[in-house]
Order: structure tokens, then sequence, then C-alpha cells
């Protein structure tokens, strides 16, 4: 069944992109934007789903030429807690047709413990669920059911979702794959919420308002919408306002081991930094992350630049630098320190063209002209009386 379902898989990956390279003027422009997709460089690292485990499904979307001339879509988003065993589990899932006419809104039981509702970020808690029967493979039956014909399926970071649902389907269109971004590098993507301000002029959402799972789809769906009728082949400026001045005066600690207490952490921190426990920390198995906050935006900011480890940039082009803390008993834990901001600092060729160029003294350039001039033509003397010398045999 696993070697079935790889080979089906691959095969309709390659009659997609057949059909593609040899009938490019005939597929819709959605389809282009599928294709878009399926060009970005990090697709094959998110998108190539181990299908073949238990519980995943396959979507295949039938005739290969039917669908190609298709541009029906619908545009979906999740939300995911965190259970015990260190997996993510859906909690609710909504969808949205390309006029933004809701198909799918419901409420998931995870059928397995949950460690962490995440409700300020979810809008879901514990309560909501009380009672809810319907559960993943229903969802998973639903899908299959709404997607049929080969509709497009829309999202923002979409892998994340059929992740989490465990279906996989090859014909979807990712907005943070179709943009290009003129202030983040190559592979990295803008939010959903700062896509939205640049593209399509609104905030998914207000400082600090949890996500809304039915919003989130439209939001994408309307990404999609304006691409097609605008464009966007441009590169479009992410503006680093988009993060609100609060989180601006914090930085980002992840990827710290569970067994490493958060407030060990201040003390690589210069300023006055604190941590709200009971807000900021967000466990995800075997690490968790938090906030560190301080008084101001230049207190944070030198806070970072002092920090003494190696400076790279996550996915989303956000400075950050890998740091070692030496605990009082002697042993050393490794975790990430991020910037809240986006943009970057000039690389070394940008500096050397912001660089003036050194002025020229014309004087001293002349006399070195001059002082040449008068050394060939005493090399030039010397060799003309060797060759006038007699040879003495």
């Amino acid at each position: 069944q696993y070697f079935r379902k790889l080979v089906r898989r691959h095969a309709e990956r390659r009659a997609i992109e057949q059909y593609m390279n040899e009938f490019s003027g005939k597929i819709s422009p959605e389809q282009k934007l599928v294709q878009l997709t399926t060009e970005h460089l990090d697709y094959r690292k998110n998108y190539y789903f181990p299908s073949y485990q238990e519980g995943w499904k396959v979507m295949r979307i039938g005739k290969v030429s039917s669908s190609m001339n298709s541009g029906a879509m619908l545009a979906i988003d999740c939300e995911m807690v965190l259970c015990h065993d260190g997996t993510e589990a859906v909690v609710r899932v909504c969808v949205v047709d390309n006029k933004l006419e809701v198909k799918l809104d419901t409420l998931v039981n995870p059928l397995k413990a949950v460690a962490d509702y995440r409700t300020h970020i979810t809008g879901v808690s514990k309560k909501d669920l009380e009672g809810v029967t319907c559960s993943l493979v229903d969802i998973q039956k639903s899908l299959k059911k709404i997607l049929a014909k080969g509709k497009i399926l829309v999202g923002h970071s979409l892998y994340r979702d059929l992740y989490v649902l465990k279906f996989d389907y090859s014909r979807v269109i990712d907005t943070a794959y179709i943009f290009k971004y003129a202030n983040l590098p190559t592979t990295s993507t803008a939010s959903l919420n700062s896509l939205c301000k640049s593209v399509c002029g609104y905030s998914v959402r207000e400082d600090g308002e949890p996500h809304n799972c039915l919003k989130d789809a439209e939001a994408a769906m309307n990404l999609v919408t304006a691409k097609l009728k605008h464009g966007f082949n441009d590169p479009i400026e992410i503006a680093e306002n988009s993060v609100p001045e609060p989180d601006q005066m914090k930085l980002l600690a992840h990827r710290i081991p569970v067994y490493l207490p958060c407030q060990e952490l201040l003390k690589i921190f210069s300023g006055n930094p604190s941590i709200d426990e009971k807000i900021d920390s967000r466990i995800r198995g075997e690490f968790y992350s938090t906030c560190i906050s301080f008084n101001d935006i230049d207190e944070a900011d030198k806070a970072f630049d002092e920090l003494d480890g190696q400076e790279t940039k996550d996915s989303s082009g956000r400075l950050q630098k890998s740091v070692l803390l030496k605990r009082d008993n002697g042993d050393v834990a490794g975790f990430f320190v991020r910037k809240m901001v986006y943009g970057s600092r000039l690389s070394n060729s940008e500096v050397l063209k912001k660089r003036p160029q050194p002025t020229e003294n014309t004087e001293q350039k002349k006399e070195d002209a001059n002082g040449d001039k008068r050394k060939r033509q005493r090399t030039s003397k010397k060799h003309a009386k060797k060759a006038k010398a007699p040879v003495v045999e």
C-alpha cells in the first residue's frame, strides 16, 4: 500500500508538470499561480508529505487536462493545539470559496490529551470543544467531497494546514509563495497579516487579537484575487512598522530546552529585561519559546547587539543569534534569540556602495606619471648603451 501511494503521487505530479510544459498557453490564470507555487525554492521541502503513513489521505485530481483549465478555488485555514505527545492537532477548520461564501466552518475533537490550547492564538478553549464529535477523519471526508473535480486549494503557508490535516493534495496555491519581497531574503515569506497590509491595504487582525480561522481563510482568498487582478509582479515592500511598537521592545528566545528555567535567560541580556511567564511562554515538545521585554526599543536593540553569538536570519528574514548560556551547575544550554522586526543590516557589498569614493590628488597623480616617464627614459638609455658596447671574444 505504501509503494502504491508513493508511485501514484509521483505519477500525478509528473503528469501535471508535463502538461504545464506542453500546453502552457491553455492553462487557466489560477493554474499559473499553482505553477508559481511549485516553482518556489521551498516547495519540495514543505509539500512532499509522508502520505504513506497511517491516517493520511491522498486526494487525486482526476483528469489532468480538465483540472488544468479549471479556475475553481477554495481557501482553507486551520487552528491547532499542542498535544501531550508533542504533536499538533487540528481543532477548527474553515473553508471559503472565491466569493468568500463559507463552505466549511467546524470545530474538531483532537481525540487525544491536549497540553496547550493556545487560546490566545487559536481563540479556541477547552470549553469550546466539549461535546464536539467531529473528528479528523470526518474533516478529511469533507475535504474530498468539496475538492472534487480538481478544485484549487488556497492557503497561507498551506503546507502546515495540510500536514496537521494529514491530507496530501497537489493542486495548491500558497499565498506566501506567489509574491516577491523587496526587503526579505529570497526564500523568506511574510506573515499573512503583513502581506494583507501591503497587498490588500487592511489588517487581518488587530494587535493582540487571537487568530480568526474564517478571517484568515478569507484573507488568503483576497490575496489570490488581488494577484490575479493586479499582477503584483514587482517585489513588494513588507513594512517594518507592521510590527507593533510594544513588540519591537521585545526579543524572542526560542528553541530553549524545557529543562532550562526561563528566568535564567535574563543573565545573558544587558539592560533591564523581564519575562512574563504566564503570557509569553510557548511549549512545543522538548523546547519552548518566550519573549524578553525591555523598557524601550533602543534597549532591546542594544541587548541584541551585545549578545555573543553567530548572527543569522530566520525563515522570515528577521535577524537572530545562536547563543550559549553557561548555567550555575556548569552545564551549557544553547538556544536562539530573534529580533521582532523585519529588515536586515547592510551586506558588505551594500556597505561598500554607500562608502564615499576616495578623491584623487590630481597634482600627485601627474607627478607620479612624470616620474614613471623619466624612469622609463633612463631605462631605455641604459638598454641603448648596452647595445652599442663592443663584444669581447
